[in-house]
C-alpha cells in the first residue's frame, strides 16, 4: 500500500478523456511492441516522447457543446435551476 497514491478525480470531465488520449497516444507511439531492459531506459525514452509531444502544442477540437451535452447527457450533468 505504500506505493499506491489516491486522489480524487471526477468521475466525469473532459480533461478525462484528453489525459486517456494522451496515454493512448504513449502506449502506441513510444512502449508498444518494445521491451525496455531496465526503468531508467523507459523513463527516457517517454520523457523523449512527451518532450516532443508538448513542443508541438497539440489542441483537443471539442464537437460538443455544454448546452447540447446537457440535454444529450442528462444522466450525467445535474438539473440546472433557472
Amino acid at each position: 500500500m505504500r506505493r499506491i497514491e489516491s486522489h480524487h478525480t471526477p468521475k466525469h470531465g473532459s480533461w478525462l478523456n484528453i489525459a486517456e488520449n494522451e496515454l493512448s497516444s504513449l502506449t502506441r507511439q513510444c512502449v508498444s511492441g518494445r521491451r525496455f531492459g531496465d526503468v531508467e531506459t523507459l523513463r527516457r525514452e517517454t520523457a523523449a516522447w512527451s518532450t516532443d509531444v508538448n513542443a508541438r502544442q497539440r489542441g483537443v477540437e471539442w464537437h460538443m457543446k455544454v448546452d447540447d451535452a446537457r440535454v444529450k447527457l442528462t444522466s450525467i450533468y445535474p438539473k440546472i435551476k433557472e
